[in-house]
């Protein structure tokens, strides 16, 4: 009889531990164990478990000794006759039970065991009654469906993960994806043409354009990874062939033909637990390892930010953009932070004047005081050279007007050493309102030529939630890299009218994959010209999936 009742009980406690392992609380495992141990309380010994398996007390003989147990508490009554009857059941050395503290497997697989135990001490001692084994075939029967069932799930489950373990993508890998539809228009007066200095009509067509990013990273000991990434578009540059300027640019355009390219490849890691090491053999930029104090608007040049280029960040990080590179990011105790990096376009062409030590370069270090969780400030330096200079190499990337990118100021070819200045910061006034702002100025020498003075500055104004979780309202208000003044003989005169970028923006998250949002931006002195160019409206509807 006692084989038999044994398999018997197995069956039995396998239904019940499968249902009751769908909760979480010690007291649906003492309902569990009571309907397993409910036979003649005459034969039951002294065999006690300590579900906690910590702090434990001895065995307690009346459940009235758990302070924390009441008789209005739903498992009472199961719980008395397993402390009183069985005495398989324990407490803390205060004095309570904590039923409804949270239950691991093991300490259910514990609590069944001892239990167990009790019961086949009254298997072998001949005091498990006729009327109690057909007690526990009742409970098989009764449990005979749901076991199928189980059983059906489990095997399930198990067809799926074998699956998955063969088709997986890779171990050390995940695949993330971003494809951003545009529907775009821009608007305005008469612009002036800069190669024939002619006024016209300003026409521009409304555009459909797209842009597809897909991004591998990859980590190899936990503390790494290696990022790269396929990208492919037909944004070209925006608006600009129409505009005349960089003005005003998409954050994510730069992709023309749809042509799919190796646009990134970083590997970062960290030697230390304070320092984090960013090594860029593709698409290097100084945005990559140092805070631009911008969150939610910064995208990294993806579509999920602000419209603009200029919208993303201070332009003064875009200078070198595109290079290869190290950058260095520590934190120095808990309120100061370091960011140092070098950056070279070129830097994998071994002719005379490129390479990474003999071209164009960008140097730059940047200090970060966060006294709290709410505001944090910066000031950055970089220091730039372009061999190629005035004319072609030096630029903000692809921001800033003409006269800001040195262009159409007859220094074609001229080499170029910068010295520039930012600040920036970030201030969280709330959860759904955030004030940023920044400032850049460069000094640009031309080699033994003269120097150009050059502003950009900016307010930016975020709203975080506005109107649903996952939303973000923007406006931002500044003034793109414009030369403020040049210094070189027989200089070509130039405008100095205010650029001002005034950019709106709102980001709708249809559901966590899908967001829609509409914006406007608007340049008041295209090219830093008033009285040459109309302003001009920017006028699009971005859709983005990102999976």
């Amino acid at each position: 009889m006692s084989k038999k009742l044994n398999k018997l009980s197995l069956k039995t406690i396998s239904a019940i531990a499968l249902k009751s392992s769908l909760k979480s609380t010690k007291y649906q495992l003492i309902a569990a164990l009571s309907i397993l141990v409910a036979t003649n309380p005459a034969h039951a010994e002294t065999n006690f478990i300590d579900i906690d398996n910590q702090n434990s007390m001895g065995q307690v003989t009346s459940v009235n000794q758990l302070s924390d147990v009441s008789p209005t508490d739903w498992a009472y009554e199961a719980l008395r006759s397993l402390v009183e009857r069985y005495g398989c059941i324990v407490g803390y050395p205060d004095r309570t039970f904590r039923g409804n503290r949270a239950l691991s497997r093991y300490e259910f697989a514990a609590g069944l065991n001892a239990c167990m135990q009790s019961i086949e001490r009254l298997i072998g001692t001949g005091g498990v009654s006729e009327e109690d084994i057909a007690a526990l075939r009742r409970l098989i029967a009764e449990f005979e469906t749901e076991l199928a069932a189980l059983g059906a799930r489990v095997d399930n489950l198990e067809g799926r993960v074998a699956f998955l373990e063969d088709n997986q993508f890779s171990t050390t890998t995940k695949l993330a994806g971003e494809v951003a539809f545009t529907l775009a228009d821009a608007f305005g007066g008469d612009v002036t043409n800069p190669t024939t200095g002619l006024r016209e009509d300003f026409s521009a067509q409304t555009t459909f354009t797209s842009r597809v990013r897909l991004q591998m990273s990859t980590s190899f000991t936990g503390n790494d990874v290696l990022y790269t990434r396929l990208t492919a578009g037909n944004l070209e540059n925006s608006f600009a062939s129409q505009t005349f300027t960089n003005e005003g640019r998409f954050a994510y355009d730069g992709q023309a033909g749809n042509n799919l390219t190796l646009d990134r490849l970083h590997y970062y890691f960290s030697p230390t637990r304070n320092l984090r090491v960013f090594t860029m053999a593709s698409l290097g930029g100084h945005h990559f390892y140092a805070d631009t104090f911008n969150s939610g608007l910064e995208a990294g040049g993806g579509a999920g930010g602000a419209l603009s280029r200029f919208g993303e960040r201070n332009p003064i990080y875009r200078l070198g953009l595109g290079g290869q590179g190290l950058g260095l990011r520590t934190q120095l105790g808990d309120k100061f932070e370091l960011s140092a990096g070098y950056l070279a376009r070129g830097g994998n062409n071994p002719a005379e004047g490129r390479g990474l030590l003999n071209g164009n370069y960008s140097a730059m270090g940047q200090l970060v005081f966060k006294p709290s969780n709410r505001f944090k400030l910066g000031l950055t330096y970089i220091n730039s050279y372009d061999p190629n200079g005035a004319g072609s190499a030096f630029n903000f990337g692809g921001t800033g007007t003409r006269f800001g990118n040195l262009q159409g100021l007859g220094l074609d070819g001229i080499p170029v050493a910068s010295n520039s200045y930012g600040v920036q910061g970030q201030f969280d006034i709330s959860p759904k309102f955030s004030l940023r702002a920044w400032g850049g100025y460069t000094n640009a020498r031309l080699i033994e030529t003269g120097s150009a003075e050059i502003w950009n500055y900016a307010v930016a104004l975020a709203f975080p939630d506005l109107g649903k979780e996952g939303s973000l309202g923007a406006i931002i208000v500044g003034a793109e890299p414009y030369l403020t003044g040049l210094s070189v003989p027989n200089a070509v005169d130039f405008a100095k009218d205010t650029p001002l970028h005034v950019e709106v923006s709102y980001k709708y998250p249809i559901n966590d994959r899908i967001s829609l949002t509409p914006g406007l931006i608007v340049l008041t002195a295209p090219n830093q010209n008033s009285g040459a160019n109309d302003p001009i409206y920017i006028g699009t509807l971005r859709t983005t999936f990102s999976f």
